[in-house]
Parts: structure tokens; C-alpha cells; sequence
């Protein structure tokens, strides 16, 4: 290094998961029971019948969660997913966010630490909860969409669980990355632990005091 020049600092990568790790619960299927109310999120359960059968046999959770997508989503729109994200970010955040894993979160802040969220939920669900959060990258299953930006009933590459955490996390911090920790609650968290120097695995139990507010409906425009 020449004369003169400071060393550069050093921000450690944190991950965390996000459903069950940074929350009480899944947040995908609160976001679409949420979206549809009740009645017609126990209705279209039953419709998945079928694909739930499959995944007692196989347990391939992309595919079931991408048969759920579809069933409640439709065709919609980016522009309306992402409106009604908000909205159940809105509502939802403080009775979803365990207070203890939000500090921890803070810390690492507090620390320098670059902050990511690694999730098989959709990125499009997750990102208000991220900027809420102030994270500083959001590594999700991709919702695909088609030339009229409409919902495909598809995903974008893998569901992003077990080692795709790995592999998404290496797509954007290179292939030698190493996390300096990892905070995670399930069997999908644990190749992702793995790479970390720090693995939290259920270390966060606390429960929110928010309003818990699961009829609310979204707002009609």
C-alpha cells in the first residue's frame, strides 16, 4: 500500500433469514391470507389438495409455494403485489418482527456490518420489510413475470433455500465470501450457517407486542 493511504475499512456481511428468524411466523402465507381474507385463503387451501398431497411425497417446497403463488396471486401485477405489500408491511411489522432479533440487528448496524435478509419468501413481498429495516441487500425467491409485467404463476431460477442461499449470496459478494454471522431457524438456513463464523440457529424467541391485526383487509383503491 503506498505511503499515506488509510486501510480500508472492513465491513463484515451479516445474514439473517427472515420467516421465523426475524419474525414469529411465516410471512408469506400471512401476506397472502392477509391479501384474500380468510374464507377464500381456506378455499383455495382446498384447492390445493392435490399439490399438497405431492409435497407429503416429495417435499419440494418451490413447487408448492409456487402452486399457493399462483392460486392467490393470478395474473396480477408487479406494480399491485408490490402496492399490497406495503400496505401488509404497513399493518403487519410490529407484530411480525421479534423485538430480540431486531436488536441483534441493530447491533450489527451499530457495528458497520452490511445487513442481509436471505429468504425464501419472494423479494417482492419482503422488500418493504427490508427497507424498514434499513438492509443493505434482500436475497429472495424471484416472482416471474411476463412481457406485460404481469404475474406468471412462475419463479425466477430456484426457490431460495438450503444451499441456493449460498450460491445467491456468492452470486453478490463473490465466490471466497464469508459471513462474519448467520442467524437462521431452519434445515433451509443451515448451508448458510455454514459459510458463516458466527451461526445463530434459533436464537431468537421473543415475541412482539404489536397489534395483531390478521382480518385487516387491503385498502381498495
Amino acid at each position: 500500500m503506498p505511503p499515506g493511504e488509510s486501510t480500508p475499512f472492513h465491513r463484515p456481511i451479516v445474514a439473517f433469514d427472515f420467516d421465523g428468524t426475524l419474525t414469529v411466523r411465516d410471512s408469506f402465507t400471512a401476506f397472502l391470507r392477509w391479501k384474500v381474507g380468510p374464507a377464500r385463503y381456506a378455499a383455495g387451501l382446498a384447492s390445493l389438495a392435490l399439490e399438497l398431497g405431492a409435497y407429503l411425497m416429495t417435499h419440494d417446497r418451490g413447487r408448492l409455494k409456487a402452486a399457493a403463488a399462483k392460486r392467490f396471486l393470478g395474473n396480477a401485477t408487479r406494480d399491485e403485489i408490490e402496492s399490497a405489500a406495503r400496505q401488509f408491511a404497513e399493518v403487519h411489522a410490529r407484530a411480525l418482527l421479534r423485538p430480540d432479533a431486531v436488536r441483534a440487528w441493530k447491533r450489527w448496524r451499530a457495528n458497520g456490518a452490511r445487513l442481509v435478509i436471505v429468504t425464501a419468501s419472494p423479494e417482492e413481498t419482503i422488500a418493504p420489510f427490508a427497507r424498514g429495516l434499513g438492509a443493505d441487500y434482500l436475497i429472495g425467491t424471484r416472482l416471474q413475470f411476463d412481457a406485460q409485467d404481469r404475474f406468471t404463476g412462475r419463479f425466477v431460477g430456484e426457490n431460495c433455500r438450503g444451499p441456493e442461499k449460498v450460491r445467491r449470496l456468492q452470486q453478490v459478494f463473490g465466490p471466497d465470501m464469508r459471513l462474519e454471522a448467520a442467524y437462521g431457524d431452519t434445515d433451509g438456513d443451515k448451508a448458510m450457517l455454514a459459510v458463516a463464523d458466527e451461526a445463530g440457529y434459533k436464537v431468537f424467541n421473543a415475541t412482539p407486542t404489536g397489534l395483531r391485526e390478521e382480518t385487516r383487509r387491503p385498502r381498495r383503491a
